[in-house]
């Protein structure tokens, strides 16, 4: 992981540059405070990673790499308000700190720097990167409300969820690989696979965070264990659960995730219990890693040594086995 450390490295130099210390403070403030709480960075230096697969001249990458991360903390900054969520990354979200009408303006100014940014990309370029962010863009708002319909939804499917969880969260990352790959020089065919290989990737990455919602160590993932099931989150654990459940189980579960009570931690362990019976990880497990291998079936196709891959197939990886 030796690259990646040097990209993060790279890539926070430019983001200390390029701080929103601007006025008025109201506005701007709340920016810098959600750039700056941490987060993992995946999505810049993942395009930061395609653009060096073809090119060592990774300071025309920079900007891109900054509006995607702008643009990917914008939407959480809404998701958050969406949510009624009181942290992020173990901090006070922008709409507790402040209130909601700054969480709004404060994500609606990230999304205008996001295409400000993007603009500094090669103008031959520029029309297929907005393309490809529009894409984003758009795709993420759909997954956001097919998220939202399906806390009303009586019946959800596995295919609808992955799908949801397919725009909600890794089409970003596909378009960041996609974006990163042509700005370093990939030609078009090569520049799809490194965007298939991220949507993939970017599944597997949401299914272990369905995995480690459940079973990770709280100390080490930053949020509460069990969160998905206090908060009646239909995620592939719960849809796998309720496939392979008898009647009796399916109704046990339905009830146990209709309802908001006092106690629950106790809520939390009956729902685990049920995963455990039904060996609900392991299936979790398995879905993931078959979207891993789809992922390296595209990125098998790109026109480069296996060699200079081998920093994406590490990274891919340790993204569908972190305990973070």
């Amino acid at each position: 992981m030796n690259q990646l450390e040097q990209l993060r490295t790279y890539y926070q130099q430019y983001a200390h540059k390029h701080t929103f210390d601007k006025t008025p403070k109201g506005l701007y403030e709340p920016v810098d405070y959600i750039l700056s709480i941490g987060g993992k960075q995946l999505r810049p230096l993942m395009l930061l990673m395609t653009c060096k697969l073809f090119s060592d001249n990774l300071e025309k990458a920079l900007p891109a790499a900054y509006a995607i991360e702008i643009f990917h903390n914008f939407t959480l900054a809404h998701d958050d308000i969406m949510d009624e969520a009181p942290l992020r990354r173990g901090k006070t979200t922008i709409h507790h700190k402040w209130n909601t009408n700054t969480g709004i303006l404060s994500g609606d100014v990230m999304l205008i720097y996001a295409y400000e940014y993007l603009r500094k990309v090669d103008p031959q370029l520029l029309s297929e990167v907005y393309r490809i962010f529009n894409a984003v863009a758009i795709g993420v708002c759909e997954g956001q409300q097919y998220d939202v319909d399906f806390e009303t939804m009586e019946t959800v499917t596995i295919p609808q969820y992955i799908k949801m969880i397919e725009l909600k969260t890794s089409v970003l990352v596909a378009g960041a690989m996609q974006i990163g790959a042509l700005i370093g020089g990939a030609n078009e065919q090569d520049a799809y696979h490194l965007g298939e290989f991220g949507r993939n990737i970017g599944i597997a990455f949401q299914l272990q965070d369905d995995i480690l919602d459940t079973y990770g160590d709280p100390a080490k993932f930053g949020k509460k264990v069990g969160g998905d099931i206090a908060q009646n989150k239909k995620t592939f654990l719960v849809l796998k659960s309720l496939e392979l459940a008898d009647k009796t189980t399916a109704a046990k579960l339905n009830n146990l995730l209709s309802t908001q009570p006092e106690d629950e931690v106790q809520k939390i362990k009956e729902v685990t219990a049920i995963f455990n019976r039904l060996d609900i990880r392991t299936h979790a497990n398995q879905k993931k890693e078959g979207y891993r291998d789809f992922a390296y079936e595209h990125l098998k196709k790109v026109q480069i040594s296996e060699s200079a891959k081998q920093p994406l197939y590490d990274f891919a990886q340790f993204l569908v086995q972190r305990d973070v």
